[in-house]
């Protein structure tokens, strides 16, 4: 780390005291040039308890609404419904990026300028994704959000930098992708008391039981009794809000996390009522000046590098995205009836096929699974598989047709018209689609394996160093080792799934026969 970043990283650290955060088991240092910058255990903590930060300081929606200048603009867009909480987000964060005396200053230098989420990635590393969902996505998010920069966020931001006396500075798309990832790569879903989200809420029933008390001549606990509202009920209660939370997001992930995070309503944890602190997971030993990482959940590669910009090398929560195109119904026999057949069943076009499916087979009972399955049943359905389930329905609600089939019911008159062998037959025919799609720009599995051993990334933590006697290997980006690691992946399951459903068809064509 140079000394411009050392400089910062004190700024920050003083920044973070001066607004209520307690570092009390814990420093934030530099990690490494792929993770930036972490939270590292200190001695100190002997309650667990690592950080605490004071709620008021996290980014959220309702900090939006009431700041002095974004608040009375986003206001009434929020209200007419023009915005979104996380528009309200990226919003602030582009806003004070470029505010020249941004009290944010000391924050958001330190945060992170680029970033390893496809959005970021070069047209030549962008090609190592051919074939895989991720390829497609990304252009589609790109899109997305140049149409509201161009529709929305220039118009409103040259408003907002006029309010705040500033007429020479101008905000570039590249500005407005910078807020989108590190609003994804930070953010939390927090849970918050009602009464923290809504306050005004909270006053009016304040001063409604003051009223009652004034009015019944007592303390208003009849009042609470009879009127079934509790006060204090309404504190307990949660509100889960998006927002970022100062201190906490430097935490980096890991699948064994060292510690997790809390909210303390009534500061009883940690003396700071309405905070949210960093507490230590009791199996986790915490070595001074080691890294204290938090989990980001179960989540497989293609989200991890969509998300965050990272892959982990034989996710054991990887799975595939498989679906059926809407528009290719059309184009098959008796369109229109399947349509129909499909609404009534509240079938699922998409599934995901998790890695941990294979440990218990294929058809272990897993909801979203079966789903999928008779949506495949439903489209794969011939003209007299057509003929029995509508001659089951009417058996089942009767000849007058006095009500509907419910979806339970559309789905087991389709099963038993059908069975399972025009779906899997489907089902063979979409993995091997995928299959053929993801090797089209980058071949098999092993071809990726082979990469692999040849190179070395040259700005994460596999880089490997050279040894005696070994072939020089090849440097590459730590995007293009990403995009690597995540095809080869997708791969792998798709031919596993692919000999699964392969072995499941030709059980269920013997069964026919």
């Amino acid at each position: 780390m140079g000394s411009s970043e050392e400089a910062k990283l004190q700024l920050l650290l003083e920044w973070l005291k001066l607004n209520g955060v307690e570092l009390r088991g814990c420093n934030i240092k530099y990690s490494d040039s792929n993770k930036g910058f972490g939270v590292f255990s200190s001695d100190g903590a002997t309650d667990g308890v690592l950080l605490v930060v004071p709620l008021n300081l996290a980014i959220t929606p309702m900090r939006v609404l009431q700041d002095p200048i974004l608040g009375p603009v986003c206001s009434a867009l929020y209200e007419e419904g023009e915005v979104d909480d996380r528009f309200l987000i990226l919003l602030f964060l582009t806003f004070e990026s470029i505010r020249k005396n941004s009290s944010w200053k000391p924050y958001l230098d330190i945060l992170p300028t680029s970033f390893g989420n496809p959005l970021w990635f070069s047209e030549d590393e962008l090609l190592e994704l051919k074939g895989t969902t991720l390829f497609k996505a990304t252009d589609l998010q790109k899109k997305s959000l140049q149409s509201l920069y161009d529709d929305k966020v220039k118009k409103l931001m040259k408003k907002l930098l006029i309010l705040d006396g500033d007429l020479e500075s101008e905000v570039s798309f590249r500005d407005f992708l910078w807020a989108n990832s590190i609003f994804w790569t930070r953010a939390l879903s927090i849970p918050l008391p009602r009464s923290y989200v809504f306050p005004q809420i909270q006053e009016e029933q304040q001063n409604h039981d003051s009223n009652s008390e004034l009015a019944n001549g007592d303390n208003g606990k009849k009042h609470e009794v009879e009127s079934g509202v509790d006060s204090s009920s309404i504190q307990e209660e949660t509100v889960w809000v998006e927002g970022l939370v100062p201190g906490i997001d430097f935490c980096n992930h890991d699948l064994k996390a060292a510690a997790t995070w809390e909210v303390d309503g009534t500061g009883s944890a940690t003396g700071v009522p309405l905070s949210m602190y960093l507490l230590s997971v009791e199996e986790a030993r915490l070595q001074s000046g080691k890294e204290i990482s938090i989990s980001y959940g179960n989540k497989g590669n293609e989200e991890l590098l969509y998300l965050y910009g990272f892959v982990m090398d034989n996710n054991p929560d990887d799975y595939i995205m498989l679906h059926y195109p809407a528009e290719a119904i059309k184009d098959v026999p008796f369109s229109e009836t399947k349509i129909q057949l499909l609404e009534a069943q509240k079938a699922e076009m998409r599934c995901l096929l998790s890695k941990t499916l294979l440990d218990h087979g294929f058809f272990s009972n897993k909801k979203e699974t079966n789903e999928f399955l008779t949506c495949l049943r439903t489209i794969a359905m011939g003209e007299d598989e057509i003929y029995k389930v509508t001659s089951l329905l009417q058996e089942l609600v009767g000849s007058d047709g006095e009500r509907q089939p419910s979806d339970i019911e559309v789905r087991a008159a389709t099963w038993e018209a059908c069975g399972d062998s025009g779906a899997l037959q489907l089902l063979f025919d979409l993995l091997n689609t995928r299959m053929m799609d993801l090797e089209e720009g980058s071949r098999t599995e092993d071809s990726d394996t082979q990469i692999l051993e040849k190179v070395y990334c040259y700005n994460n933590t596999h880089k490997e160093g050279k040894s005696n006697g070994a072939p020089k290997k090849e440097e590459i980006s730590q995007n293009k080792w990403s995009s690597i690691v995540y095809r080869r992946g997708q791969k792998q399951l798709t031919q596993q799934f692919l000999k699964e459903a392969e072995h499941a068809l030709q059980l269920a064509l013997s069964e026919c026969n």
